[in-house]
């Protein structure tokens, strides 16, 4: 299998990358260091306790603090703090690299899509454990009956133009915030699609997908944001967002 190689950040529009943090110490040097030159790192920090915030600052990211635990706390927060035309998604835990972003804000530009997702493929053993792809595959398949919408992973990699984020007004704060963008998205009658990234082990254990328990805890989540009915988001469609 072939995965995208890294797009020259000068090819591409500028961006910000949210970056939801907590107590990635180790994993954040070698992060930051993948940003694309001219990008802006935006590390939410949302609680850590191993120095997390001073390393990112250190390093040269803007580091937003969100008191708030949650995921989507952490994200929405980075989103409020970005001012960049685009805006990207990435974890910080050294399993997807940031420097793949350029070519996703590329498409987005030359108007394939609207919302772009990082479908993963595992580089190596356990870097996906199995509970965590089969929650979501449960997922991708609720999504499909839900929005019609064929996406094969609900990965936390994305790009898309901020201003269309902005105006799906999105409320999840927990693990149900990139599936709520992705269902408001769809509503909206943006565009969305999917593209291969490689997905490395992770440095340090996941607060997610490491156990039976936080799978679930999320899982629940986004079953709770596909129950909810449909939404009119405040004049977001496919023109719009171009």
């Amino acid at each position: 299998m072939t995965h995208p190689s890294p797009a020259d950040p000068a090819d591409s529009p500028r961006a910000d990358i949210v970056l939801p943090c907590l107590d990635e110490a180790e994993a954040l040097p070698r992060v930051l260091a993948r940003v694309p030159d001219g990008w802006r790192a935006i590390v939410v920090d949302n609680g850590s306790t191993d120095g997390s915030a001073d390393i990112a600052r250190s390093l040269g990211a803007t580091v937003v603090h969100e008191p708030r635990r949650g995921f989507g706390s952490a994200c929405h927060a980075g989103l409020l703090a970005s001012d960049a035309e685009y805006v990207c998604f990435c974890d910080c835990d050294g399993s997807l690299d940031p420097a793949l972003l350029p070519g996703f804000v590329r498409r987005l530009a030359d108007g394939e899509s609207d919302l772009l997702l990082g479908r993963r493929r595992p580089t190596a053993r356990g870097a996906w454990p199995l509970h965590a792809r089969l929650g979501n595959i449960a997922l991708s398949g609720m999504l499909r009956r839900r929005t019609g919408l064929r996406l094969t992973d609900l990965g936390p990699m994305r790009a898309v133009r901020r201003e269309a984020l902005l105006a799906l007004d999105l409320t999840d704060r927990r693990s149900g915030y990139p599936l709520q963008m992705v269902v408001r998205a769809s509503d909206a009658g943006l565009r969305v699609a999917e593209t291969d990234v490689p997905y490395h082990p992770r440095t340090g254990r996941s607060k997610v997908t490491g156990t039976w328990r936080g799978t679930w805890h999320a899982v629940r989540d986004m079953r709770a944001v596909l129950r909810r009915p449909p939404t009119a988001p405040h004049g977001v469609g496919a023109e719009a967002a171009r």
